[in-house]
């Protein structure tokens, strides 16, 4: 069924990168997005963000450990802009 929205400019560019990104039609890209949002479990579960804050000392350093490995090695290609 034809639907008229309007999407503002900035964003409808960033759906057009993306799309072109991923070789689907901005139609395709728009449906994908709309069901992935409307699926069952698209949402935090309960408490989700509470528990990120009660991480121990260990798991934080590792944390830490990893971020700057990754960091480290990125190359000097710039993030794909969206």
């Amino acid at each position: 069924m034809p639907t008229s929205i309007h999407i503002p400019k900035p964003l409808l560019a960033a759906v057009d990168r993306k799309a072109r990104a991923l070789r689907v039609s901005r139609n395709r890209f728009i449906i994908g997005a709309l069901q992935r949002e409307l699926s069952p479990g698209a949402r935090w579960s309960p408490g989700f963000f509470e528990r990120l804050g009660d991480i121990d000392d260990e798991s934080a350093r590792s944390v830490d450990a990893l971020l700057a490995a990754v960091t480290a090695a990125r190359r000097s290609k710039r993030p794909v802009r969206l």
